[in-house]
């Protein structure tokens, strides 16, 4: 496995990947985990393995990306993996609710079982977990805190609820 932090406009992102790809993306705060290996063919190597993430991200904080084109491995269940692939295809500066997460995975009454899922989320942002808002229309919890939520979703030109 391979560790490495990107700097972006919203703090330090912590990146894990493995050589089939990019297993997670984490917004962190505070002093950096330094397990990041000193072996100058394993640097190499992992230089070589996060090259494209850290071009999508510059290309998607300068605005110039809308979708990323990342071979991503998260691993979790059967059924998380399906929610995850369906927060994929809710386009930059839309939001969705849990309910319509629900619906679009064919499973209307795992509205609560979707947020655990959504909530699992590895790869933060490339797979937009902070496009999921609550009916109403207002932010729901996120694991980088609503405030971030919100920053992303207004940085996309989203609209929601802030009361």
């Amino acid at each position: 496995m391979y560790f490495t932090y990107y700097q972006s406009p919203f703090g330090d992102i912590s990146l894990t990947a493995n050589d089939q790809g990019l297993m997670s993306l984490e917004f962190i705060d505070g002093d950096k985990n330094t397990n990041i290996p000193l072996d100058y063919q394993q640097l190499n190597k992992q230089q070589t393995i996060f090259a494209d993430v850290y071009q999508q991200l510059d290309q998607y904080f300068a605005k110039q990306r809308v979708n990323f084109n990342l071979k991503l491995v998260p691993q979790g269940t059967k059924f998380q993996q399906q929610v995850w692939q369906a927060l994929t295809t809710i386009k930059q500066g839309e939001t969705k609710s849990y309910a319509w997460l629900a619906n679009t995975i064919n499973n209307p009454k795992a509205v609560r079982a979707v947020g655990s899922a959504n909530g699992a989320n590895p790869i933060a942002l490339i797979i937009p977990c902070h496009r999921v808002i609550g009916t109403n229309g207002k932010l729901t919890g996120y694991a980088g805190g609503l405030a971030l939520k919100a920053k992303l979703l207004e940085f996309e030109g989203a609209k929601f609820k802030t009361e």
